[in-house]
C-alpha cells in the first residue's frame, strides 16, 4: 500500500448556480473521511443562502474577492488572503463584485450536504 494518494482528475460537483467546484479529496470525490479540499470559481454576483456549518471551513482567495458574512459581520477576502470560519458560525459566501473569483477551499471534517445545513433561499 502507498503512503501517498495523487489526485489528477478531481471530480467536478454538479451545481445550478455558476459555480465551478472541483473537489480533490473528500466526500464527492473519493469518500476522504479527514477533510475535503476544493477548488472553486465563481461568476460575478454569485451568491449562496446562509449556512450553519458543523466543519471549519478555510478559504484561499487565488484571483478576485468574494464577500463572507459571518454572523452579520461583513468580511471583502482578496486575492493571497485567508480566511477560518468555524464550525457553529453563521455564514453566507457570495461575489457581489464584477469580477469573477478564484479560491480553495478545506474543510475539516469534510463538506457534506447533511452537515452544512443550508437556509432557503
Amino acid at each position: 500500500m502507498k503512503n501517498f494518494i495523487k489526485e489528477d482528475d478531481p471530480f467536478v460537483v454538479p451545481t445550478d448556480d455558476m459555480k465551478l467546484i472541483e473537489e480533490h479529496f473528500g466526500n464527492a470525490s473519493n469518500k476522504y473521511e479527514k477533510c475535503s479540499i476544493a477548488r472553486m470559481e465563481v461568476p460575478p454576483r454569485w451568491k449562496e443562502p446562509h449556512q450553519n456549518p458543523e466543519f471549519d471551513e478555510f478559504t484561499l482567495m487565488v484571483k478576485g474577492k468574494k464577500m463572507v458574512e459571518i454572523d452579520g459581520e461583513k468580511i471583502i477576502l482578496e486575492e493571497g488572503q485567508t480566511l477560518l470560519v468555524k464550525a457553529g458560525a453563521r455564514v453566507r459566501y457570495s461575489n457581489p463584485f464584477d469580477e469573477p473569483a478564484e479560491y480553495w477551499s478545506v474543510c475539516l471534517p469534510p463538506f457534506s450536504l447533511d452537515t452544512v445545513h443550508r437556509e432557503k433561499r
